[in-house]
């Protein structure tokens, strides 16, 4: 196999790395209880997630019918952190494949870093719980960064953060944040369809699709011989 010394590899988290909708929109359902709605289905919510917290209660809630004011509820918010932490393990686990493939990945020579709209404490926690932390160079949420997916300069940091050259990187991500991302920063992206996309896999403007996260390696050895 190919020499990856000195290409960096950016993940996403939720979707990509890890199925975490269903303690998500379990925090999500205890919100809206809260408020006296009926919960969510995890089959037609799992699409909200990755997007950020925020993004998700504003469009949980709209899914329940519901409104999310924050500037009339800020404290709801810090309920659903406090919630999710207290659950962000308890029915997320790695996809199939993820843990082996990082492996290989770095037994290669790749760097490996996150590049996620969740907040960097949040994803640090969850990897951590996860022992997925020992992969990973950096874990770049929006805070950690100048800017958010899907603004290039997300992935362009987290990448440097690394230690990594953006002109030597592959974005790999499950919607259109992450392929929005790539495209923004110059940098190929492979589509993972397993994840939590928001359109379908083959409409996201990605360079390669993989059904595996087994198949990344090929997927990622199929872009740098391209470039």
């Amino acid at each position: 196999m190919n020499d990856l010394t000195g290409v960096t590899i950016a993940f996403d988290l939720d979707g990509t790395l890890v199925d975490s909708a269903p303690d998500l929109i379990g925090t999500l359902n205890r919100m809206l209880a809260i408020e006296g709605f009926a919960p969510v289905p995890l089959s037609s919510a799992r699409h909200l997630v990755g997007h950020g917290a925020r993004a998700l209660l504003r469009h949980g809630f709209a899914e329940a019918g519901a409104t999310w004011d924050e500037a009339a509820r800020p404290e709801l918010f810090d309920h659903f952190i406090a919630d999710y932490v207290a659950h962000i393990d308890h029915l997320t686990r790695p996809f199939e494949g993820v843990v082996e493939t990082l492996d290989a990945l770095s037994a290669r020579g790749a760097i490996l870093c996150v590049a996620t709209n969740k907040r960097t404490d949040l994803s640090e926690t969850l990897i951590g719980k996860l022992d997925l932390a020992r992969h990973f160079a950096v874990v770049a949420g929006p805070d950690r960064v100048s800017a958010r997916k899907p603004d290039g300069a997300h992935v362009i940091e987290a990448v440097q953060l690394a230690g990594g050259d953006p002109a030597r990187a592959v974005m790999v991500g499950d919607a259109s944040t992450d392929t929005g991302t790539a495209r923004n920063a110059g940098i190929p992206c492979v589509v993972c369809s397993f994840g939590y996309g928001d359109v379908p896999p083959e409409q996201l403007g990605g360079d390669v699709t993989i059904d595996r996260f087994a198949d990344l390696p090929a997927a990622v050895d199929a872009l740098l011989l391209r470039r």
